[in-house]
């Protein structure tokens, strides 16, 4: 044993087992394609009000996914390692939207076939899925549900509820009775309320002035929902 041997340092060997250029490679891409998720993230998210810190752990996770994969595929005892630490690692964060799901998969799947060297399926992954989900959102927004609730009172209900199922019959596209809620106050008085989910014509709202016209129409409003809500 020589006094080299004794000072070597197995952790010393392995300082370039990446090379800088591609860790650093890898990373700034992982980082620029981190950005176009957000993008699309906020170009297909139906809440008005976005999560900023979502937003950064959709690029760190891009980044850290490409990190991690790199220092694994170096090493075949440290991805054994790696997944014997990941699978005690419990995540007990809520997801809301379903959609949040697709786009930490999105950012995970970037970052292992960044790191593979993979960069022209990378990047061109990218561009498809992200093209797919902004048609779609697209095709979502001129095909809005509403839900649409009509209060009827006084002396002619039985004559007001036919003239508004009329009349929403005609200005939509689609509608359905979800609700008819009813008091006892006597065989055609009362109050009623009429709970409908409609699909408009070309976003046109007008006829809801016209309902209001309606005699026994007490009031009448309109509701944007995305369709989850309701059964």
């Amino acid at each position: 044993m020589t006094f080299n041997d004794i000072f070597k340092s197995s952790f010393l060997d392995r300082i370039d087992a990446v090379p800088p250029l591609d860790a650093i490679l890898a990373l700034a891409l992982a980082c620029a394609l981190g950005l176009f998720i957000v993008l699309i993230y906020k170009k297909t998210s139906t809440n008005v009000m976005h999560s900023t810190s979502f937003e950064a752990t959709l690029v760190a996770l891009t980044l850290i996914t490409t990190l991690v994969i790199l220092a694994v595929s170096s090493n075949v005892l440290l991805s054994l390692g790696m997944v014997g630490a990941l699978s005690i690692v419990r995540f007990r964060t809520p997801v809301k939207e379903p959609m949040d799901i697709v786009f930490l998969f999105w950012c995970i799947a970037v970052g292992i076939v960044l790191a593979a060297g993979l960069l022209f399926l990378a990047v061109v992954g990218c561009i498809v899925i992200g093209l797919v989900l902004l048609i779609f959102a697209n095709t979502r927004t001129m095909d809005r549900p509403f839900m649409l609730v009509v209060r009827c009172s006084g002396e002619t209900v039985d004559t007001a509820e036919r003239a508004v199922e009329a009349l929403v019959a005609s200005n939509t596209k689609r509608h359905v009775l979800k609700a008819k809620d009813r008091s006892a106050a006597g065989e055609g008085t009362g109050a009623l309320d009429l709970t409908y989910e409609v699909r408009l014509k070309d976003g046109e709202t007008a006829f809801i002035d016209a309902l209001c016209a309606i005699e026994g129409v007490g009031d009448a409003s309109l509701v944007s929902y995305n369709g989850d809500y309701l059964g």
